[in-house]
C-alpha cells in the first residue's frame, strides 16, 4: 500500500506539472502574439509570427488532451485492474509461460497504439493540414502504420523472447545479460538503420553533382569527416518541415538532407546547417549520448532486476503476481507503464544538457562555416516550421532540447563578432 501512495503522489504531481507548464506556454505565447520580437522585425513578418503562435498553441492544447487520456489509461491499466484482467484472460487462453507473457506485452502495445491512433490522425490531417504542413495522403498514413506494426513485430517479438527467456533462466543476474543483449541490439540498429530500415519508409537518392555537393564536400574535408555518402530524402511526401541528420555509425555514416530543406535554403545556408550537425559529431555529442543511454539502461535494468522480485511492486499497482509461475512479462509491463511517471521529473536535466550541446554545435558551425549563414538558415527554418520566437522561459528550461531563438541567435552573433 505504501508504494500505491508514492505512485499516486508522483502521478498527480507529474500530471499537474505537465498541465501547468503547458498552460504557462500557451499564455506566454498568446501574450506575445501581437508583436514580433525586436531582433526579428526585419526578418519575420507579423503574419508568420502569429502563425507560429497559433501552431504552438494548437499543438499544446492537443498535447494536454493526449496527456489526460494517457493518464486515464495508465490508472486503468494499474490501480483499476486492467492489466490484471488482461493477464488473467491471456493465462486462461494460453496458459502460463513466455508465450503468454509476450502476448501480454504485445497486447498492451497494441491497445495503447489504438488509443493513440485518433490523436495521430487528428494531428496529421487536421492540425498539420490547418497550418499547411501536411503532405501525407491517407493511404500513406495507413501504409506507414502497417509497416510500423510489421517491423515492430519482426524486430520486437524476438527481442522480447530473448529478454523474457533470460529472466526465466539466467538466475538473479538475468538483468545484466538482458542489458548486454539490448546494448548489442542498439548498436546493431544504429548500423543497419540507414541501409535497411529507413528505405522502407523513404526514398534516398545521392545528392546530385553540382555546386552544392562540391561545397559540402569541401566542408567535410575541412572538418575531417568521412561519410558513406550524401543523400536527399523525400521528406516532402509527408510534411513541409525541413531537416538534416546523420544516420548510422562507423563507416556506415550517412548525411541525409530532407528535400524540403534543400528547396528552402541556399547553398551557403545548407552548408551552415550541416556544419552544425557536424559539430555534434566532432564535439562527441553523439558518442556521449550513446554512452549515457547505455549507462542509464544499465541502471534501469538493475532496478528492474530488483523490483521484479518484490511482491509489493505488483500488488500495490493492482496486479496479483503468480507465486509459483512466471512473472517476467508482467514485471516488464508494469515497469514500462509506471516508470515514465517518475523519470518525467528528470526531464529538465536532459533538456539542459541538450541545449548545451546545441550551443557547442552552433559555435563549431560558426568556426567552420559562417555564423551569419547559420542565422539566416535558422530564421528561415523558424518561419517555415512555424516555431515560436517567444517561448515561456520556464517551459523552455523544462522541456526544450534547443535554446530559444533569441538566445541562440545572440550566441551566434557573438561568435561571429569574435
Amino acid at each position: 500500500m505504501t508504494f500505491t501512495i508514492v505512485f499516486l503522489i508522483a502521478f498527480a504531481t507529474s500530471f499537474g506539472l505537465r498541465y501547468w507548464l503547458s498552460q504557462r506556454q500557451i499564455r506566454y505565447v498568446a501574450k506575445h502574439r501581437a508583436q514580433v520580437p525586436t531582433e526579428f522585425v526585419q526578418k519575420v513578418s507579423l503574419a508568420e509570427h502569429q502563425k507560429a503562435a497559433d501552431y504552438t498553441i494548437a499543438k499544446l492544447r492537443l498535447g494536454i488532451l493526449e496527456n489526460s487520456v494517457s493518464a486515464i489509461v495508465l490508472i486503468g491499466f494499474t490501480l483499476l485492474g486492467g492489466l490484471q484482467i488482461l493477464n488473467l484472460i491471456l493465462i486462461g487462453s494460453l496458459g502460463q509461460g513466455i508465450i503468454q507473457q509476450i502476448a501480454l506485452l504485445v497486447s498492451i502495445v497494441l491497445i495503447s497504439s489504438v488509443i493513440d491512433l485518433p490523436f495521430s490522425w487528428y494531428k496529421q490531417f487536421h492540425l498539420e493540414e490547418r497550418f499547411d504542413f501536411n503532405r501525407m495522403s491517407k493511404k500513406l498514413f495507413f501504409i506507414d502504420l502497417l509497416k510500423g506494426v510489421l517491423l515492430g513485430g519482426v524486430i520486437g517479438i524476438p527481442l522480447l523472447w530473448i529478454i523474457l527467456s533470460l529472466m526465466a533462466q539466467a538466475g538473479s543476474f538475468w538483468w545484466l545479460w538482458a542489458w548486454a543483449v539490448l546494448t548489442v541490439f542498439s548498436l546493431l540498429m544504429q548500423w543497419i538503420f540507414p541501409s535497411v530500415i529507413a528505405p522502407l519508409f523513404n526514398k534516398f537518392q545521392a545528392l546530385e553533382d553540382g555546386a552544392l555537393k562540391t561545397q559540402i564536400e569541401a566542408l567535410l574535408k575541412r572538418c575531417d569527416f568521412a561519410s558513406q555518402g550524401l543523400f536527399v530524402m523525400d521528406g516532402s511526401k509527408r510534411s513541409a518541415h525541413g531537416n538534416a541528420f546523420f544516420a548510422g555509425m562507423g563507416k556506415a555514416k550517412r548525411i541525409v538532407f530532407f528535400d524540403t530543406l534543400i528547396e528552402k535554403l541556399n547553398a551557403n545556408e545548407v552548408e551552415a546547417v550541416l556544419a552544425h550537425e557536424l559539430g555534434h559529431f566532432k564535439c562527441n555529442h553523439i558518442r556521449k549520448r550513446l554512452l549515457f543511454s547505455f549507462a542509464l539502461s544499465f541502471g534501469v535494468f538493475a532496478l528492474l532486476g530488483w523490483i521484479s522480485t518484490q511482491v509489493w511492486f505488483y500488488e500495490d499497482l493492482g496486479v496479483m503476481p503468480s507465486m509459483d509461475g512466471y512473472n517476467g512479462g508482467l514485471a516488464l509491463a508494469l515497469f514500462m507503464l509506471v516508470s515514465p511517471v517518475f523519470t518525467f521529473f528528470f526531464t529538465p536535466l536532459g533538456s539542459l544538457a541538450s541545449r548545451k550541446h546545441e550551443y557547442e554545435a552552433d559555435n563549431f558551425a560558426a568556426s567552420k562555416s559562417s555564423a551569419s549563414d547559420l542565422i539566416a538558415a535558422l530564421v528561415k527554418l523558424y518561419q517555415d516550421n512555424a516555431s515560436t520566437l517567444t517561448p515561456d522561459p520556464i517551459y523552455t528550461a523544462f522541456y526544450s532540447s534547443h535554446p530559444p531563438a533569441p538566445l541562440r541567435i545572440a550566441n551566434l552573433q557573438k561568435s561571429s563578432a569574435n
